[in-house]
């Protein structure tokens, strides 16, 4: 990975791509700092404290700490995020959907134009729960028009944030969008060890604790980077074919099937998707008794039915992304074409059903292992009554997130390499 990061830094192209990027990331970070116009700045803490330990804290973790601020970034990226999620399902439900997603370039244009109209109305949406709900005690002395700009700034802020994930995914490095999510996971990180600190201090919290609790996630690194590298190799075959007088195929090669195809991405649909009952509990203020975010949060009833619902829909998304990015069936088609085949399978539909098999085992345990990863340190935190900001999932988007830049960075250098082979 070093030796990847020293050559990449000599090349011109990546470093323009690198210093893009890491302008947007200030940019955002700036962001999240800057309040909307006409709020109170205490009055606004003082809400927050009322509620901060609940969902909400995560919520915030995911927005860089904008939501605790109400800043012009408060919502993030989480609207463009359940957008897509609902595209991608409407694309497998709806016929002219999944036409325009197989019509190349201009097709995916056009699912990305009815993404950003669906990110807007979703926007509007949190903006209102946000100025209406969950701070609407500490707002409740702005005026209608002050509240109409507020809103107005929210939104423009997501617009902007999502512009700015497109961008660095099309002229930075890595992709836009989890990047994003990775600077608010790590801004988070100072905060929970000034908590732990003060714990010490004040001997609310345990030396023990916390090396239990970093061995777990020093653990979690681990297990994400090995579930990253491993793939399962399926032997392919071409056969012989002369065409006029020369002679093609023969040679043998594999298809690697990653335990981990989707890479970060079920966990951050995951975490989107159970975002969407705190969101709507904003509505109602947030911070009540009966709230979603306190049952959750506060009942070990309602804790545990969080880890399995998060469970289930990492599971749900993992095979998702899998039937997305491995089409069996077109595989398949492609090797008959070829002449390929799997070694003691028959071309067409056998070998089709044969790699689905195969796909489906690999996703299973690949799933299994995120969702076991993600609630973990969740479990740990609330046994050892450790106060924690971020959970599994913060650790696998960060350690993935990583590991999806680097091997963007080695595939750069490859093509590199070959453009410069080609040129002499």
């Amino acid at each position: 990975m070093l030796e990847t990061i020293k050559k990449a830094a000599k090349e011109k192209e990546v470093r323009k791509r690198f210093y893009f990027t890491i302008l947007m990331l200030v940019v955002y970070r700036l962001g999240n700092n800057i309040p909307i116009p006409f709020i109170d700045t205490q009055a606004l803490a003082n809400a927050y404290q009322n509620i901060e330990g609940t969902l909400v804290d995560y919520l915030n973790m995911l927005t860089g700490g904008g939501l605790s601020t109400l800043s012009i970034f408060a919502l993030g990226i989480q609207p463009y995020i359940t957008s897509s999620i609902v595209m991608q399902l409407l694309t497998v439900v709806i016929p002219r959907l999944e036409e325009l997603s197989r019509e190349g370039e201009q097709g995916r244009r056009q699912i990305q134009r009815y993404t950003r109209y669906v990110t807007i109305a979703l926007a509007i949406f949190q903006a209102v729960a946000i100025t209406n709900g969950l701070y609407g005690a500490a707002l409740s002395n702005a005026t209608l028009f002050q509240k109409i700009v507020m809103n107005i700034v929210l939104i423009g802020g997501t617009m902007l944030v999502t512009w700015m994930g497109e961008t660095i995914t099309e002229k930075g490095l890595g992709n836009g969008t989890s990047l994003i999510i990775f600077m608010g996971i790590i801004a988070s990180f100072p905060k929970t060890i000034a908590r732990w600190k003060t714990g010490v201090h004040y001997n609310t919290t345990s030396l023990l604790a916390i090396a239990i609790m970093a061995l777990i996630i020093v653990a979690i690194v681990v297990a994400v980077v090995f579930i990253s590298e491993g793939e399962r190799k399926i032997p392919i075959q071409y056969a012989k074919r002369v065409v006029g007088r020369k002679m093609y195929g023969g040679q043998s090669t594999h298809i690697p099937i990653k335990v981990n195809m989707s890479g970060v991405m079920p966990i951050v649909f995951a975490s989107a998707v159970l975002a969407i009952p705190s969101t709507i509990s904003l509505f109602f203020g947030g911070n009540g008794k009966g709230s979603v975010m306190t049952f959750f949060n506060d009942t070990t009833f309602g804790f545990i039915l969080y880890l399995i619902i998060q469970s289930v829909l990492i599971l749900v998304f993992a095979y998702f992304y899998n039937q997305i990015q491995f089409n069996t069936v077109e595989y398949a088609k492609q090797l008959q074409q070829n002449g390929g085949f799997v070694p003691g399978i028959r071309s067409g539909k056998p070998t089709s059903e044969f790699l689905a098999n195969v796909s489906t085992k690999i996703t299973f345990i690949g799933s299994i292992a995120l969702a076991l990863l993600t609630i973990i340190p969740s479990i740990a935190s609330r046994l050892l009554s450790l106060d924690i900001s971020f959970g599994g999932s913060s650790v696998i988007i960060v350690v993935g997130v990583i590991i999806e830049t680097i091997k963007q960075l080695e595939a750069m250098m490859t093509m590199k390499q070959y453009k410069g082979f080609l040129n002499r």
